[in-house]
């Protein structure tokens, strides 16, 4: 197998300044790529933080130019970046959780979350996915929050050839034991790499656990961060192995 580093972007949001959070996105971006990461996957809506009050005046189309600074930073550092934002496909369209995959290539390829929350759907439109990343010999599937809820999603991405499972999520204090339960299961019983990028501080009234986290194949943890806070949850196989570890931004 190929030599892959993958990274959890543990961030903080600004509710509703997404200049300021494209300004934390990049100096994520350069401490990732000093890692030698190759994929870094931020939590769900992290460019305007989970707040679905104020998804509708934030939604963009994939293709805008706000986006332009991540993008050329992506190609510079050769990284390939998985950021949250509220979307509008169409202009005539509802908003979506949409997760934006800036690639080192230049390419733009777009997720949206397939199953709401409860109580979403007061905002946001129910999305259709997107396409799992072709790596090399590694098919990297994408999730957004309660899309990894419904056991079909990782079982669909596992049957279709998925050899990773990357989730954006918030995940509050309250919900973590049993959603970083369901995300280690799932590792385990499909074989999948699994990793979880959570918001490290509150978001939408929230108090996020952080806690982001990257389980083997087996379902053993590789790495996780300690709490709250900025982190970066890497990990890297090399020689067909994984190892983990977690690093300051």
């Amino acid at each position: 197998m190929t030599a892959l580093t993958l990274a959890a972007a543990q961030s903080i949001s600004t509710a509703g300044d997404v200049q300021a959070n494209i300004g934390r996105h990049l100096a994520f971006m350069r401490a990732a790529a000093e890692h030698s990461v190759q994929l870094l996957v931020f939590p769900e809506l992290s460019l305007t933080g989970y707040e679905p009050s104020l998804a509708a005046d934030l939604a963009i189309a994939p293709q805008d130019t706000m986006l332009a600074p991540l993008r050329e930073m992506a190609r510079e550092l050769r990284l390939t970046a998985v950021v949250g934002m509220p979307l509008r496909l169409t202009p005539e369209s509802g908003v979506s959780i949409g997760a934006l995959v800036l690639g080192a290539d230049g390419s733009l390829a777009v997720y949206t979350k397939k199953h709401l929350h409860p109580g979403e759907e007061a905002a946001f439109v129910a999305g259709q996915g997107g396409a799992a990343l072709e790596w090399g010999d590694d098919r990297i599937a994408l999730a957004v929050c309660a899309d990894f809820s419904h056991a079909s999603h990782p079982r669909q991405a596992a049957e279709a050839g998925a050899t990773v499972y990357a989730a954006g999520v918030l995940i509050s204090e309250g919900g973590y034991a049993t959603d970083s339960a369901l995300l280690q299961g799932y590792a385990a019983e499909h074989g999948l790499l699994v990793l979880m990028a959570n918001h490290g501080g509150p978001s939408g009234g929230w108090a996020c656990a952080g806690r982001s986290a990257i389980w083997a194949t087996d379902g053993s943890v590789l790495a996780a961060a300690p709490g709250v806070g900025d982190a970066l949850v890497i990990a890297r196989r090399e020689s067909g192995q994984w190892a983990g570890h977690v690093a300051a931004v």
